[in-house]
């Protein structure tokens, strides 16, 4: 990693994208200072830390954020949802299909629209949560013609700031290294690592008797280690079907017969099935939280409870560990869904068909189809069992041990994905530009 980032910084062109995405980061981290006008964060601060124990990762990929709420309190979650949706509306919709088939033209298009939502998804969330402050109280107290201008103004500040944030991604695509959107996601986490690190430090370590410490802060690091490690083994784990092309003859030349391999990743879903369920879970609890309901003793005050991560695994309350086995039966069947919307067997197997390829001992066709159909099933399966236990792991340590941080296992997903994929960014454009020079001279 050193390395590659060392040689990287010997091209030109690839230390001023560097530079440039490092700036673009910096504003990002700016804009999460500034607060919104109208609102009062110190009293907003106060029901975070009372009610929103459960909402440790939306806090993580906010950088802080909504905590403070600040400028850029909604992050690129809208955006996020804007592209799930038009993922899922380009099968479901002929006209998008034709469009994302259509080449850079057709995703240009896809990429406006995408937008467009966004600030439209942008604009309904700010909306929903400056009622949600009004009525609980989290805006500075004024009245008449001043009220209804504070709330237009933290709805547009909340919008604006989200689409900003889009933008920035875009355009750290464009001109920088890597995914823009999935670095603004990464450095948000990676900016509440040190608060977190400080939590467990006072937490298990501060205070305590030297041993006690020592083995306190071996433990702590060994299990941040072992899943650091089981996620990039994750991330790297694929199932390669072989495929063998038919020789032809075209003219006087004779082509195919090449022998490639198709690339089932164990992880097929990436990080969507944890962010699904969770966004499903925590919802009504955070609109719940912002309306100040569910603190009653009614069967619906139960279910919030039920729902909320802070109270499971909690040995005190075993009841409340049910929503834990619902939060793991979701990532499994959101996993199964966006497998099957994203990775078509049949068309695979109709491609390669129609370019004269098979897999060896299989059939042409449908029994190529069902054979990859039943091989992902497998292999998803077993992902969708691994990213349940990783985003397990953190719940567990928080309710049995009171290790209360943001920074989980589905953060360490999205860390080591971006980290992995942005530096392979980087050495495929250092293989280019080798190339490039290669042939010149």
């Amino acid at each position: 990693m050193l390395e590659t980032l060392r040689n990287a910084f010997r091209i030109k062109d690839i230390r001023s994208r560097i530079i440039f995405t490092f700036f673009m980061l910096v504003i990002i981290r700016i804009g999460s200072q500034l607060p919104i006008p109208g609102v009062d964060s110190q009293v907003f601060a106060q029901w975070f830390a009372q009610t929103a124990e459960g909402m440790g990762f939306f806090d993580a990929i906010t950088g802080g954020s909504f905590q403070r709420m600040s400028l850029f309190a909604l992050n690129i979650t809208p955006y996020i949802t804007s592209s799930i949706i038009m993922q899922l509306l380009t099968i479901a919709i002929p006209k998008l299909e034709e469009m994302q088939r259509d080449g850079e033209e057709g995703r240009k298009k896809i990429a406006e629209i995408t937008r467009y939502l966004t600030v439209a998804l942008a604009l309904i969330e700010s909306i929903a949560m400056t009622i949600g402050f009004k009525r609980g109280g989290y805006l500075d107290h004024n009245s008449g013609v001043g009220c209804v201008l504070d709330i237009i103004m933290v709805i547009f500040a909340l919008t604006a700031g989200s689409a900003v944030l889009m933008w920035i991604g875009e355009r750290i695509t464009e001109k920088g290294v890597g995914n823009g959107i999935s670095i603004v996601l990464t450095v948000n986490i990676i900016s509440r690592i040190p608060n977190d690190l400080g939590t467990l430090y006072q937490q298990f370590i501060a205070g305590k008797k030297l041993p006690k410490a020592i083995l306190a802060a071996v433990i702590i690091i060994a299990i941040i280690v072992a899943m650091v490690l089981f996620v990039v083994y994750l991330q790297g784990g694929e199932r390669r079907i072989p495929v063998q092309y038919s020789k032809k003859i075209q003219g006087r030349k004779q082509v195919g017969g090449q022998s490639t391999h198709i690339p089932l990743k164990v992880n097929t879903s990436g990080v969507i099935p944890v962010i699904f369920a969770q966004s499903l879970l925590q919802t009504p609890v955070i609109i719940a939280g912002l309306l100040k309901k569910g603190d009653g003793t009614g069967i619906g005050s139960k279910i919030l409870r039920g729902m909320s991560q802070s109270n499971w695994c909690n040995p005190e309350e075993p009841i409340y560990s049910i929503g834990l086995v619902v939060y793991i039966i979701l990532i499994i069947a959101f996993a199964y869904f966006y497998t099957s919307i994203t990775f078509n067997p049949l068309e695979i197997a109709n491609n390669m068909k129609k370019a004269g390829g098979f897999i060896p001992g299989i059939r042409p066709g449908k029994p190529t189809s069902d054979y990859l159909n039943r091989i992902l099933n497998y292999i998803v399966f077993i992902g969708a069992v691994a990213l349940a236990f990783i985003a397990f792991v953190p719940i567990f340590f928080n309710g049995v041990f009171g290790a209360d941080v943001s920074f989980g296992g589905t953060s360490i997903i999205i860390i080591v994905g971006v980290v992995i994929e942005t530096l392979k960014q980087i050495e495929s454009q250092m293989r280019v530009r080798y190339y490039k020079g290669f042939l010149n001279d």
